[in-house]
């Protein structure tokens, strides 16, 4: 039993600051089935915790901006002092924000969680607070190069025991429609110079309302349905899209326009009541401020891995919490099970919690990503290791070189760029 009249210091769970202190951060470069970039940050005391820095098509960019610019800012830090090196990397860094930026300071960021709950004995999300529900809702993506295929593709994720699922189909006329994977996984980093596709709006606007028009009639009104436009049109035509969606409900329409002017989501909302998520491509908190203060949005997507990791995430939900706004962070197989663990101990413990993307990695990533998060009912659920639970393989990673990918470019048909 503890003297309760000792004035000596208790020993902190999560260590001395000796014990803390960093002693090695490498960069882990590897592609089991696509290209990931890994932070593994060591402590004196052995233990050591493991971020995603993945940053699809320009992963590189990352690696060198940690290798290069970061790493050796971390040697000799207290791993501990978690806001203060996340101060640190972003506000001494004067040329703030942006994707290279964020998602760097994201992968110390997640390391650092993970470190704290190993220390601590703790799994992550009772280090956030606890949990706020049992399993995280995700949904699922289901896509054919048509509308039965795609309807097709639906009833096989209901039979998965999805309560949620993400719908696209192809364009009649347009090759390589957004979202259609020709039966397999899809990854749209498909080659080392970018693919260019073709783009017709007003053959997308004919086909996607029928589409979800077919997919209520054949699978009822139980399933969640979501639909991503992947910012391929302007205001006004997003508008028109959302109204036109609005007999089938969906959970929400998705990038419906680019989202660099904030208020053109205004003229949505002026002809709409249908949900809308926005935020995959953000990085701050700036990126969103006007959409969540006028809630013009109903879910951010904005995700750990390029949002600065958790430490500036928890701020960004807690704000959006302040509006009614929910949580829908990206989860694509562009991210590595490293967020995805990070992401799902936050989502089971976050209040404003909507939805979480997921996408099955390949078998390769999860043998090179050992993991202890579970599909079940329709929900993920995380288990209780501690810190996130994810850890790299390091000798099997050594296996899968780096092979250069870059994501697809749009244009329209005469020609001019497009946003793809």
């Amino acid at each position: 039993m503890t003297d309760p009249t000792s004035t000596a210091p208790l020993t902190a769970p999560e260590g001395s600051a000796r014990e803390r202190e960093i002693v090695e951060a490498r960069v882990i470069v590897t592609s089991p089935g696509r290209n990931f970039v890994t932070l593994k940050i060591v402590t004196r005391s052995g233990v050591y915790g493991v971020g995603d820095a993945t940053l699809n098509g320009r992963e590189l960019a990352v690696a060198s901006y940690l290798q290069d610019h970061v790493v050796p800012n971390l040697i000799g830090r207290d791993a501990g002092r978690i806001e203060d090196a996340w101060q640190f990397l972003h506000r001494g860094a004067y040329w703030r924000r942006g994707p290279v930026t964020m998602t760097a300071i994201a992968a110390v960021d997640v390391a650092l969680w993970d470190i704290l709950g190993k220390m601590a004995g703790l799994p992550l999300y009772r280090l956030l607070g606890g949990r706020s529900r049992e399993g995280a809702l995700v949904y699922g993506h289901a896509n054919g190069r048509d509308i039965d295929e795609a309807s097709d593709a639906v009833g096989r994720f209901i039979e998965q025991g999805f309560l949620a699922v993400r719908a696209q189909c192809g364009v009649p006329g347009v090759k390589k429609a957004y979202g259609i994977s020709s039966g397999k996984a899809y990854e749209p980093a498909e080659s080392e110079l970018p693919a260019e596709t073709v783009w017709n709006t007003p053959r997308y606007l004919e086909t996607a309302p029928k589409l979800f028009e077919r997919l209520r009639a054949d699978h009822g009104n139980q399933v969640e349905l979501l639909h991503d436009v992947h910012h391929r049109l302007t205001p006004i035509e997003a508008a028109r899209l959302a109204r036109d969606l609005e007999p089938y409900r969906l959970f929400w329409l998705e990038d419906a326009t680019p989202a660099e002017n904030q208020q053109a989501f205004e003229l949505i909302r002026q002809h709409s009541v249908t949900a809308l998520a926005v935020g995959e491509v953000f990085n701050s908190i700036w990126d969103c401020k006007h959409l969540i203060e006028r809630q013009l949005i109903d879910y951010i997507r904005t995700t750990i891995v390029h949002g600065g990791g958790i430490s500036h995430v928890r701020r960004l939900a807690d704000f959006a919490a302040l509006y009614q706004v929910r949580t829908g962070f990206h989860g694509a197989t562009d991210l590595s099970p490293v967020t995805m663990g990070a992401a799902l101990h936050f989502d089971t413990w976050v209040p404003n919690f909507g939805i979480q993307e997921y996408m099955f990695h390949t078998e390769e990533t999860d043998a090179v990503f050992p993991h202890d998060y579970v599909l079940r009912d329709g929900r993920l659920h995380v288990g209780d290791t501690p810190g996130h639970g994810v850890d790299i393989d390091e000798a099997l990673a050594a296996k899968h070189p780096y092979a250069p990918k870059q994501l697809p470019i749009a244009r329209l048909e005469d020609g001019a760029m497009w946003d793809w």
